[in-house]
């Protein structure tokens, strides 16, 4: 897929607005190139521990605690694309009983975690978050990305772009009866980072190509950049995690790894972005410094920011537990209706 890479400055966002959308068109055409150059499709199929939530253990919190209501639909293994390295991209829909739907309905946009590296869309936590957005009324898309070291920065946003972008095709408007104009975004810890990326790139209208009009994030790594996590006293597993993901050393500053800023949705920020809510806990390990920063640079830039810190060390949808799930449905609700 074309790569959302950017530069800083208010010319960097117009550039920049032209790249998405050039991302989104050869995402749209990508199936048809692909198949006309003959490149072997191949499925992502993580082994099961590749796929496992990152949810450590087997306590029941946060989004574990929740029990899915009888009636809720489910749609699994859709292609939404096929990456230019030949990855077949699937995604699963979930939605509200049929008998309670009248009309168009939103759509969220749930991306999981798990480092960048591993993770999967139908894992029992990531499926648990599909169903309860589809119980709250929306239409949930779960979707999976590649993942590393087989496919590095900027696939993983690439492909959810991509998503975003299939969703609003006419087909899949009428097959779920979705309103184009009202898409949000949900994802906890790397699918956080992806989640608010997505929600701060391009700028303009909310309701066309890949842009969302609602972000909620858990626990995300929104900013890359060296002095970022310097500040924040990120521990070396994280910036380890991060140097995998952008393809740089661990311990490179942003003129060797120019590709930190370009992948921090803090460096993106400006007044046409849609909500944000973040949710992140007192004790993790992502420090709470990320959530603070990013809070303070979409007031900066009067963007409408809630912020849920919880006290403890639990980490992405291992802190939505009820009370936090009442509070993004509510946030979501109000931006997406």
């Amino acid at each position: 897929m074309t790569p959302t890479r950017i530069s800083g400055g208010r010319g960097g966002r117009r550039r920049r607005s032209v790249r998405v959308a050039l991302a989104v068109a050869a995402a749209l055409s990508i199936a048809a190139a692909v198949s006309a150059f003959h490149q072997p499709v191949r499925e992502l199929d993580p082994t099961a521990e590749q796929a496992s939530s990152e949810v450590a253990g087997a306590e029941i919190i946060g989004i574990r605690t929740f029990e899915p209501p009888a009636g809720l639909r489910v749609d699994a293994d859709l292609q939404y694309g096929i990456a230019a390295d030949g990855t077949l991209l699937t995604l699963d829909v979930c939605r509200p009983p049929a008998d309670t739907v009248g009309g168009s309905q939103p759509v969220v946009v749930s991306v999981h975690g798990g480092s960048w590296a591993r993770g999967d869309k139908a894992n029992a936590d990531w499926r648990n978050v599909c169903l309860w957005l589809a119980s709250e009324g929306f239409v949930a898309a779960s979707v999976n990305y590649r993942l590393v070291p087989e496919a590095r920065y900027p696939a993983q946003i690439d492909d959810v772009a991509a998503a975003v972008a299939w969703l609003r095709e006419p087909a899949q408007v009428e097959r779920f009866d979705l309103d184009p104009a009202r898409i949000g975004v949900f994802g906890g810890s790397a699918g956080g980072h992806l989640a608010a990326l997505l929600g701060m790139l391009g700028d303009g209208p909310l309701d066309t190509g890949s842009r969302v009009a609602a972000v909620a994030q858990l626990s995300g790594p929104v900013g890359l950049g060296a002095a970022e996590l310097e500040a924040d006293g990120a521990s070396e597993w994280l910036r380890g995690i991060v140097g995998e993901f952008l393809g740089c050393e661990p311990a490179a500053d942003d003129a060797a790894c120019p590709q930190a800023i370009e992948a921090s949705a803090t460096a993106h920020v400006d007044p046409s972005d849609p909500p944000v809510l973040i949710g992140h806990a007192a004790d993790e390990v992502v420090p709470v410094g990320q959530a603070e920063r990013f809070a303070a640079t979409l007031r900066a830039s009067a963007v409408p920011v809630e912020v849920a810190l919880v006290p403890g060390s639990a980490h992405s949808i291992g802190i939505l537990d009820a009370p936090l799930r009442e509070r993004v449905a509510a946030f979501l609700h109000t931006h997406l209706g």
